[in-house]
C-alpha cells in the first residue's frame, strides 16, 4: 500500500506555529493594520505631547487668570495650533481603535470589540474636554457679544474652561486605562506578541485608572504614575512598526506534517 504524506494546511499550521491564520482580505490584512496602528500611536505621542505640553499646559499659570490670558493671547496661534493638534489626536484614537481591534481579533473578537469601544468612548470624551479650550480662546478673543463682561471676568472663566479640559481628560483616562487593561490581555494571550507587552500594557492601563482616581481623592497635588508606565504603550507602538508586518503571514509549510 503506498503511503502519501498529507501536508497540513495554513490555518492549522499558523496554529502550530502560534501565529494568526492568513487574513484572506488583501487590501485590509493584520499586517497593513499593525502597520497603521504603531505609526499612528507614533504619531499621536509627537502630536499630544506638542498639543498638550507644549502648546496649551506651557501657557498656563495655575491661580493667575491674567498671566495665564496674557501668556495664551501672546502666543495665539501656537495655542490654536496646539488645539487642532489635540483634534487630529482624536482623529487618530478612531484609526488606533479599529486597527488595534484587526490585529488582535484573532485572539477574541469580542473583547478585541470591547477594547476598541472603549477606546472611541474615551475618544469622545477628550473631544468634549478639548471644546473647552475652544471656549477660553472664544472668551480672550475680541468677539463684541462678550463686551458685557470685564477682562478680569472673562479671564477668570478662561482659566475655569482650560481647568476643565485638563478634569475631563483626566476623568477619561479611566477609560483609556481599561481599553489598555484588555489589550495587555489580549497581547498576553495572542502568543504572536512578546508576552512582556502585555504585561506592561496592563501596568500601563493601572497607572492611567490610579492617576484618575487619585486626582479626585488627593486633595494635593498628585504625581502621574503614568508618566513612568507609559511606556508600554511606545514598545507596543515600536514593535506593530517592526514586527507586525509577520501577522497573518504563516511561515513556509514543511515538506511533512509536523510530528
Amino acid at each position: 500500500m503506498t503511503s502519501h504524506t498529507v501536508q497540513p494546511s495554513a490555518e492549522q499550521y499558523a496554529i502550530e506555529r502560534r501565529l494568526p491564520p492568513a487574513d484572506p482580505d488583501d487590501g485590509w490584512s493584520m499586517s497593513s493594520a499593525s502597520l497603521i496602528a504603531g505609526v499612528a500611536l507614533l504619531l499621536m505621542s509627537v502630536l499630544a505631547g506638542v498639543g498638550n505640553f507644549v502648546a496649551v499646559q506651557g501657557l498656563v499659570t495655575q491661580g493667575d487668570a491674567a498671566r495665564t490670558a496674557q501668556d495664551v493671547m501672546g502666543s495665539e496661534g501656537l495655542f490654536r495650533l496646539g488645539i487642532v493638534s489635540l483634534f487630529l489626536v482624536v482623529a487618530l484614537d478612531v484609526v488606533v481603535a479599529w486597527a488595534l481591534y484587526r490585529v488582535f481579533s484573532p485572539v477574541s473578537r469580542g473583547v478585541s470589540l470591547l477594547a476598541a469601544l472603549f477606546r472611541l468612548v474615551y475618544a469622545g470624551v477628550f473631544l468634549v474636554a478639548i471644546s473647552q479650550l475652544v471656549s477660553a480662546v472664544h472668551l480672550l478673543g475680541t468677539d463684541p457679544s462678550l463686551s458685557a463682561f470685564t477682562p478680569a471676568q472673562l479671564q477668570a472663566q478662561a482659566l475655569s474652561d482650560i481647568n476643565a479640559y485638563t478634569d475631563i481628560w483626566t476623568a477619561g483616562l479611566v477609560l483609556f486605562g481599561i481599553h489598555l487593561l484588555l489589550v495587555g490581555y489580549l497581547a498576553y494571550r495572542s502568543a504572536y506578541v512578546p508576552r512582556f507587552l502585555g504585561v506592561l500594557l496592563v501596568v500601563a492601563g493601572l497607572g492611567y485608572g490610579l492617576d484618575s482616581v487619585a486626582t479626585v481623592l488627593s486633595d494635593g497635588a498628585w504625581t502621574n504614575v503614568s508618566a513612568v508606565t507609559f511606556v508600554g504603550e511606545f514598545l507596543l507602538a515600536l514593535w506593530l512598526v517592526v514586527k507586525g508586518r509577520r501577522l497573518g503571514t504563516p511561515e513556509p509549510l514543511p515538506l511533512d506534517p509536523p510530528a
